[in-house]
């Protein structure tokens, strides 16, 4: 039977529910109307001379080399996310860098797996907290001292932080993913699927550059889902039940 703690949360989280279906799909649709003006005033309302034709050219080549990404990063960040932090995430943009480690992290830190109500409310928080301090960040140290702090250091090791910056936020993403998530079988399917990707796949099909993310993906899906456990999960036994004790045999 349920208790009134039980039930008071049920209903909280249906009128959270009900309140993310109306203004996520709203704000989703600002931000995209808002961000579509922009362009389009940009290109037709200053005079650079950009034309229809030219418009549709350039909008089907994005397309057609990201378009497969726009079905594959849902589907790999809600089980993560859930619905309400993926309305944040994508308005805010900056997922995989930003976004998504922090989320990782909090729900981490908190014990929780990805995939519960729980984890989805993790996941916001984590993210309100991620925009906060980036957008502190980039006040002080970016517009404040970021230029002076570049203009004091030497080309050479800009250039090499450059190229460590990126690796060593991804590798941070994929550790701290293998500890969340507490999964041997699906990490070591996934490590095997995205060197495969890399170094096999992508020499000997270079058109294949730009989807190789998205392969990755799916296919690391599809192995993991067939080489899964196919046994039946334990039942905890409750804390305030307690097992009989048989009777001894004579």
């Amino acid at each position: 039977m349920p208790t009134p703690t039980t039930t008071e949360k049920t209903a909280g989280f249906s009128a959270f529910d009900r309140t993310t279906s109306v203004w996520g799909p709203i704000t989703l649709g600002l931000g995209l109307i808002i961000s579509l003006a922009a362009a389009l005033y940009a290109a037709f309302g200053t005079g650079v001379g950009v034309t229809p034709l030219e418009l549709v050219t350039a909008v089907g080549a994005v397309l057609a080399t990201f378009g497969i990404i726009a079905v594959i990063e849902p589907v790999s960040y809600f089980p993560i996310l859930g619905r309400s932090a993926m309305y944040q995430a994508f308005l805010i943009g900056n997922i995989a860098n930003k976004l998504l480690p922090a989320a990782i992290v909090a729900q981490a830190n908190l014990g929780e797996k990805p995939g519960t109500r729980r984890a989805e409310l993790i996941a916001g928080s984590a993210i309100i907290g991620a925009v906060l301090v980036h957008i502190t960040t980039l006040i002080l140290f970016v517009g404040v001292l970021g230029t002076w702090l570049v203009g004091m250091l030497p080309a050479p090791l800009i250039a090499t932080a450059r190229s460590y910056i990126l690796p060593a936020i991804f590798g941070a993403v994929v550790l701290q993913s293998v500890l969340a998530m507490k999964s041997r079988r699906t990490t070591i399917v996934a490590v095997a699927v995205a060197a495969a990707i890399v170094f096999v796949v992508v020499p000997l099909a270079p058109a294949l550059t730009y989807f190789a993310t998205a392969l990755a993906v799916v296919i690391t899906i599809t192995v993991s889902w067939l080489a899964r456990s196919k046994a039946a999960p334990a039942v905890p036994v409750p804390e305030n039940q307690t097992t009989p004790i048989s009777e001894p045999t004579h």
